[in-house]
């Protein structure tokens, strides 16, 4: 059936509508992972834009919407390796407050955290 209720997101069109917004998150987050290490420094665009997209991919997954896609968890946990690993090596070069570190180190953590649980959960569904 192309229509299953009277929500925004509850036809076939909604649903293709939604798996192209979600994918070109994921392709954006993709392709920053792939990239050179240096542009996702937290300075940096990605090192900024990474964090956002994985924020709204969440948001939008978390609805329960059909159509919404997130990326494998083994996918999502190397994400969050190839991040971290960066932000870590690199956010002393700034000279943060000690305690700016500590809130975004945890900020970057728990959004890391939830994609991988949602890619966890999505995927033991399927």
């Amino acid at each position: 059936m192309g229509t299953w209720g009277s929500g925004n997101f509850d036809s076939d069109t909604a649903a293709d509508h939604l798996s192209g917004i979600t994918g070109r998150l994921l392709s954006e987050i993709e392709e920053a992972m792939a990239g050179d290490p240096v542009g996702l420094e937290p300075d940096d665009y990605w090192g900024v834009v990474v964090p956002c997209d994985i924020d709204l991919l969440c948001l939008i997954a978390e609805r329960g919407y059909v159509g919404a896609v997130v990326p494998e968890p083994a996918v999502a946990e190397v994400w969050k390796r190839t991040f971290m690993d960066v932000w870590e090596r690199t956010i002393d070069d700034l000279e943060p407050e000690e305690e700016y570190k500590k809130t975004r180190r945890a900020e970057l953590n728990r959004t890391f955290d939830r994609l991988v649980d949602l890619a966890r959960a999505r995927h033991e569904e399927e």
